[in-house]
């Protein structure tokens, strides 16, 4: 499917770039990556993301897929895991093949970044988790109508009720 651009330019869009751009984005790649994959500028690639359904639904399947891989990783990583491993010995000459399990403990680091970059998701517990909050402070406190004097008497009058205070 290859029609003409807004400028009657023939486009470079094949079809088959909908299974090479969902395999990159598998593969970690972001827009600037596929542009150099496919030789052409990033605007490009969201010309074709807009002007191709398909190849918007690759893109976005493909990087779904790796961020639930990663995050289904560093969940892993945060709660400490377990898995089979084969250790090889070597007993008088002869390889010897011993099945084992490998132990992970719980990585704080690892747990503390997956709470950081959780998105909420509607029907999850409501987490939250984030380094630093903003909070916002509106109102008026009456000193933006007053002129430098003013302020200068207010001031005076606050230190000296401060001492005050301090003394009793």
């Amino acid at each position: 499917m290859t029609e003409p651009s807004s400028n009657g330019a023939p486009t470079k869009y094949r079809e088959l770039f909908d299974e090479q751009a969902y395999k990159l984005c598998l593969l970690g790649a972001v827009d600037s990556e596929l542009a150099d994959f496919f030789g052409v500028a990033e605007s490009t690639i969201n010309n074709w993301k807009h002007d191709y359904p398909s190849f918007l639904e690759s893109i976005k399947k493909g990087k779904d897929i790796a961020n639930a891989n990663v995050a289904e990783s560093m969940y892993k990583k945060a709660i400490g895991y377990s898995h089979p491993e084969d250790k090889i010995f070597n007993h008088n000459g002869e390889a010897m093949v011993v099945p084992t399990t490998k132990h992970y403990p719980p990585d704080t680091q690892a747990g503390s970044l997956f709470l950081r970059n959780r998105t909420s998701v509607e029907g999850s517990i409501g987490l939250n988790w984030r380094d630093k909050t903003e909070q916002e402070i509106s109102g008026n406190i009456g000193l933006t109508d007053m002129s430098e004097d003013q302020l200068d008497d207010k001031i005076n009058q606050l230190k000296s009720e401060l001492e005050q205070s301090s003394k009793n």
